[in-house]
C-alpha cells in the first residue's frame, strides 16, 4: 500500500485530508509540526509527502530542505500563500507541486495521484538509463566502448573517471535529450543530489576540457541542465572493415 506522510498542524484540515487520502486507498501517517515530520520521515520514508508551509517548530520550507538532502520523494506543498514569488521559492527548494488554500479534497487526491504516477515513470526512466547499453558508439573523432570501459579521441585513450565515463555514455546514447542536474546525479552517481552540490557541473566542466573542441557539443540548457547536441550518431566500423 502506498504510504503518505501528511504534515499539517490545523486539526480540522488534517482530519479531512487524512480521511480523503485513506478513502482513496493510501496508508497515511501524520505529523503536526516540523521536527516530528523530519523524525517520522527518517524512521520510515514514505512514498509521498503532503506538507503544509506554515508549521510550528520548523516551517515547511525548512522541512523540505532537510528532506531534499537525502531523498527525491515527491512533495505536495499546502500553502495559504498565493504570491508567485512564494510559489517559486517552494518549487526551487524542491517541491514537486503545490495547492493554495482553500482547495477541494477532490483536487488534492488528483494531485497526489498525478505526482505518484510521475514519480513512477521517473523511476522507470532512471532504471533504464542506469542500465548501460553494451554497443560501442561514435561521435566524430570520439569512440566509446562500454564493454571495455574505454573512450578514445582521435585514436588516443581518454583518461576518464568512472563518473565522467558514465556521463559521457549517457549523453552520447541520448543525443539531443536534455537532462536536469538532479537527474544526471541520480543516474550517474546513483544517489540524489544534496542541495548546493556542484558535482555535476564540475564533472561536465572536466569532461568538456578532456574532449577538447568536441566538448562544445555538450550544451548547457539554461534552467534545466545539459544535453549533447543532436547529430548523426555513428557506430564504429567492425574490426577489419575498410
Amino acid at each position: 500500500m502506498t504510504d503518505v506522510l501528511l504534515v499539517e498542524d490545523e486539526p480540522e484540515l488534517r482530519r479531512l485530508v487524512l480521511r480523503e487520502l485513506e478513502a482513496a486507498g493510501y496508508r497515511v501517517r501524520y505529523a503536526a509540526d516540523g521536527p516530528t515530520a523530519v523524525r517520522l520521515f527518517a524512521a520510515d520514508p514514505p512514498d509521498l509527502v503532503v506538507l503544509d508551509w506554515m508549521l510550528p517548530g520548523l516551517d515547511g520550507l525548512e522541512v523540505l530542505r532537510r528532506l531534499r538532502q537525502t531523498s527525491p520523494v515527491p512533495v505536495l506543498m499546502l500553502t495559504a500563500r498565493a504570491e508567485e514569488v512564494d510559489r517559486v521559492v517552494g518549487l526551487e527548494v524542491g517541491a514537486d507541486d503545490y495547492l493554495t488554500k482553500p482547495f477541494s479534497m477532490r483536487e488534492l487526491v488528483a494531485r497526489v495521484r498525478a505526482l505518484l504516477r510521475r514519480h513512477a515513470r521517473l523511476a522507470e526512466m532512471l532504471a533504464a538509463d542506469r542500465t548501460e547499453a553494451s554497443e560501442a558508439l561514435r561521435l566524430g573523432p570520439l569512440t566509446l566502448d562500454p564493454a571495455a570501459r574505454l573512450a578514445r579521441l582521435d585514436g588516443a585513450p581518454l583518461d576518464l573517471t568512472r563518473t565522467e565515463f558514465g556521463l559521457l555514455h549517457l549523453l552520447l546514447r541520448n543525443q539531443g535529450r536534455a537532462f536536469s542536474r538532479a537527474y544526471l546525479h541520480d543516474t550517474v552517481w546513483g544517489e540524489p543530489a544534496v542541495e548546493g552540490d556542484r558535482s555535476v557541473d564540475n564533472a561536465i566542466l572536466r569532461l568538456r576540457k578532456k574532449l577538447g573542441p568536441l566538448g562544445e557539443a555538450i550544451e548547457t540548457v539554461w534552467g534545466v541542465g545539459y544535453r549533447l547536441a543532436a547529430g548523426p550518431r555513428e557506430h564504429p566500423p567492425a574490426d577489419g572493415a575498410g
